[in-house]
């Protein structure tokens, strides 16, 4: 019986290890080419996240660099450094789901899901329509 008992709390243990809550994403995250952090928060029961390092933040001007790839004219002239790039994103089942992600880099704005795989990186899928029509990118917690 004691070591069943045993058995039974080792695997409670190793379960509890592998689940997440739906606050284990927020924090900074560094893109996979190293060029940008992203700082996830929470704002209600939604998840959103904002630029908050760049590598180059200037352009060749010395100048912040600005979103000019927005299609919008009048979101061209708001800087890169401080934007949200990640918005509305609810948790679902060890997931974040039903977001949407902006490309600066392209000035387009696509749906977005996450998830953080067993290793602790963060898996960010986006694309148009359903989800296997786009690409996926790997962030890593910042330290």
């Amino acid at each position: 019986m004691r070591y069943i008992s045993l058995l039974l709390l080792f695997t409670a243990i190793s379960f509890s290890g592998f689940s997440q809550t739906s606050d284990a994403i927020l924090g900074k995250w560094i893109n996979s080419s190293g060029e940008a952090h992203i700082d996830i928060s929470k704002k209600g029961d939604k998840f959103f996240g904002k630029i908050v390092w760049l590598k180059a933040p200037k352009d060749e001007k010395g100048q912040p660099k600005l979103d000019v790839k927005n299609p919008e004219a009048n979101l061209k002239t708001r800087p890169i450094l401080g934007l949200e790039m990640l918005k509305d994103f609810v948790y679902d089942d060890g997931k974040w789901v039903d977001g949407k992600i902006y490309d600066p880099k392209t000035g387009k704005t696509y749906s977005c899901n996450m998830n953080i795989k067993a290793n602790g990186d963060l898996n960010v899928r986006g694309y148009i329509g359903i989800s296997l029509i786009g690409r996926s990118d790997t962030w890593k917690r910042a330290k």
